[in-house]
């Protein structure tokens, strides 16, 4: 399974953002597909998760302003990011479960300044 993550880049404060990370491979089905992120000197933190069935979660710091959803027939995961806050500037992984193994993508860098 290959993860292609796109829709990063320079954004200033109250801006937005859409990530798309589409899997390709030979994928039978996909359990849970997220979104995680690493700010510098920091570790990887979860940002969102979507079940198969549309289940979310999300990490406290961004309920309100970004939502995760996803289209299963194109085994693709997207994350709309509303309010973009300096503190959000990360680069953001894309994650697809496929019980019992976890895929990455290789990120996508995102940037919140004016």
């Amino acid at each position: 399974v290959q993860l292609q993550a796109s829709g990063g880049g320079l954004v200033q404060p109250g801006g937005s953002l859409r990530l798309s990370c589409a899997a390709s491979g030979r994928i039978y089905s996909i359990d849970d597909m997220g979104w995680y992120r690493q700010a510098p000197g920091k570790q990887r933190e979860l940002v969102a998760v979507i079940s198969s069935g549309g289940s979310t979660n999300y990490a406290d710091s961004v309920k309100g302003r970004f939502t995760i959803s996803r289209d299963n027939a194109k085994n693709t995961v997207y994350l709309q990011m509303n309010g973009l806050k300096p503190e959000d500037t990360a680069v953001y992984y894309c994650n697809a479960v496929v019980t019992p193994v976890w895929y990455w993508g290789l990120g996508t860098q995102v940037t919140v300044s004016s």
